[in-house]
């Protein structure tokens, strides 16, 4: 399995990186407005590194690329239910310093966010549909949750900072 180095970049997003086989380095900056950032660098002899190619992909642009190297059977099996007016079927990944690393997932609906789900856990190669309430999440965890926009981006925030937003659920 590829290792993938996570760092936040406050204000911006998150920078996903790993290392291929035939060298250099190739990222995603994972933007908070939904844009992504596909880079690559190339190998150097220094701490420098030189950027070899940088696009920026809207949120559409970034799923036909993943689906086109092999998206996962969840994106797969997930995307007509996405057209669905009034639902959202959005990933979470879960850092170390997150709320809800090492904890159990619990339902949405303790938390005060009725209407969302999480629809599965997708740990390394292996995904885990329909996480019961004592499923444990670790960090690297990718959560998949259900829902309105709304109350799905509210549940993000309380997986980050483990606050409940007032009136998370309606």
């Amino acid at each position: 399995m590829v290792a993938v180095r996570r760092v936040k970049l406050p204000g911006v997003g998150m920078l996903h990186t790993f290392m291929p086989e035939d060298g250099g380095k190739v990222g995603v900056i994972a933007h908070r407005s939904g844009a992504n950032d596909l880079i690559t660098f190339s190998d150097t002899d220094g701490d420098d590194e030189v950027v070899k190619v940088s696009l920026r992909l809207n949120e559409d642009e970034a799923h036909t690329l993943a689906e086109l190297l092999g998206g996962t059977q969840i994106t797969e099996g997930l995307s007509a239910l996405d057209q669905l007016p009034g639902l959202t079927i959005d990933w979470f990944t879960v850092d170390e310093h997150d709320h809800i690393a090492g904890e159990p997932l619990g339902a949405p609906a303790d938390h005060g966010f009725e209407g969302v789900t999480v629809v599965a856990v997708v740990r390394g190669e292996a995904a885990h549909p329909g996480p019961g309430r004592d499923f444990t999440v670790f960090a690297g965890d990718t959560l998949v949750v259900a829902g309105s926009p709304e109350r799905v981006a509210k549940s993000f925030t309380y997986f980050r900072t483990g606050a409940a937003p007032a009136h998370a659920g309606r």
